[in-house]
């Protein structure tokens, strides 16, 4: 039997985050994974900058390790591409200089990108971890929760419970009630191949809102040595009332597409095209009740337009832990305490999922999601917006007002139009 004040399951970016951020708070920890590292995952491995950043105030020494390493792509931006095939990029930060000495952005294999993080962990002497250990019950105690592997050989009694065990999460479902919702879930499929062409200047991840897959989007984001994850997502009540076969339209659209199929056509499947759900932040939901926190995927986090999850997952959980350290001091682990830690998450993520809510609701209208683009494209201030977007919250909040886009429209203002100026602002 271990005992410890707060135990972590699942040792992905939101786990890994959450215990980092615990030991650099002096706070010990265990962390539990039912996984074997280095362990593949799913995803389309982006990286965002919240990552970056987040990791540069823990500890810059951990990103200069991982620059480091040469198993990941720099990237600099967003490039959206229309129904219409008219192209958006979106630089991560305005008027960026390629040649800063870090990126905004990185694409990494989770393979690669999961086992660096591990090796954060074990750097840590106050951070316990345990692989190949799957916890199958969750027992509620009088001081915390009782969690046993299914043939009680492994045990841990702790006060508090990070959950940060993915889309699948069984404590998610069970124990902290989060329910799939197919209006606010997705599906989606990913693959990796080699010599794909022509990719976007400063390999900018690219999305194609591609007008039959609407309002889900094909994506290639690229890798390093000439490879790239290129995957399809669409909204899971979408694929089932339309019966799509993401895997079938997937390989179509890489066959056949006018704009896609010529970057295709000396390209190599490597491995096999695989198929995951992610669970969308479109929806707000408890994220914690007495003596736990759900964080990351458990937490249903994911971006609803992008699909990105690593940052979020790595936000809630440096939320998570620093929500734990404040438990600790007054010794309160209730329900009605640990809605600290909701307030917090809306407020810091709450106005971006909203923003991509509304865009992904832009989205599964093809002629409105061209008449964004439209705008945007005449206007090279709006570009700005989006752009400053990343870093500014109060900005996200005008984005989600029709009105804003309504005298966008209009009034088609440039740089000396005061008005908007402020407006744009909040």
């Amino acid at each position: 039997m271990l005992k410890t004040d707060v135990c972590i399951v699942g040792a992905g970016p939101g786990g890994v985050a959450t215990a980092l951020k615990l030991s650099y708070l002096g706070i010990p920890c265990i962390l539990i994974d039912k996984s074997v590292f280095p362990r593949d995952k799913i995803c389309g491995d982006a990286i965002s900058g919240k990552v970056s950043t987040l990791l540069n105030r823990l500890d810059p020494e951990i990103m200069f390790r991982f620059n480091q390493r040469d198993r990941q792509t720099d990237v600099w931006g967003v490039r959206f591409v229309a129904p219409n095939r008219k192209i958006v990029d979106i630089p991560f930060k305005p008027g960026y200089i390629r040649n800063e000495k870090a990126a905004p952005g990185y694409v990494s294999k989770r393979v690669d990108f999961d086992a660096f993080l591990i090796e954060e962990v074990k750097r840590r002497d106050n951070i316990q971890f345990f692989d190949q250990t799957a916890i199958a019950e969750f027992e509620r105690n009088e001081d915390g929760y009782l969690l046993s592997t299914a043939n009680r050989a492994f045990q841990v009694s702790c006060r508090l419970l990070i959950d940060a065990s993915g889309a699948h999460s069984p404590f998610s479902r069970k124990h902290a009630g989060l329910e799939m919702d197919h209006a606010h879930h997705a599906g989606a499929v990913r693959a990796y191949y080699r010599n794909v062409k022509d990719f976007a200047v400063d390999n900018f991840i690219e999305l194609h809102f591609l007008k039959d897959t609407t309002p889900g989007y094909f994506w290639v984001f690229p890798l390093p040595n000439g490879e790239a994850n290129v995957g399809l997502g669409m909204r899971s009540d979408i694929i089932k009332d339309r019966k799509v076969n993401l895997r079938k339209e997937m390989l179509r659209i890489i066959a056949e597409d006018p704009s896609i199929a010529p970057r295709f056509a000396d390209a190599e499947l490597i491995g096999e095209i695989q198929g995951y759900g992610l669970p969308l932040g479109s929806k707000t939901r408890q994220l914690s009740g007495d003596h736990y926190m759900l964080v990351g995927d458990a937490g249903h986090l994911i971006d609803p337009l992008t699909g990105e999850g690593i940052g979020n997952a790595f936000y809630s959980g440096i939320i998570a832990a620093e929500q734990a350290e404040v438990c600790l001091k007054k010794e309160i682990f209730s329900e009605k305490f640990l809605t600290a830690y909701d307030i917090r998450i809306q407020r810091v993520l709450g106005s971006e999922m909203k923003l991509s809510y509304q865009m992904q609701r832009i989205g599964s209208k093809p002629f409105l999601l061209n008449l964004v683009t439209n705008i945007i494209q005449s206007n090279r201030k709006i570009l700005d917006y989006f752009s400053a977007m990343y870093t500014d919250f109060g900005l996200r909040g005008q984005l989600v007002k029709p009105w804003f886009w309504i005298k966008m429209w209009i009034q088609r203002p440039d740089l000396k139009n005061p008005r908007i100026e402020k407006d744009a602002k909040g």
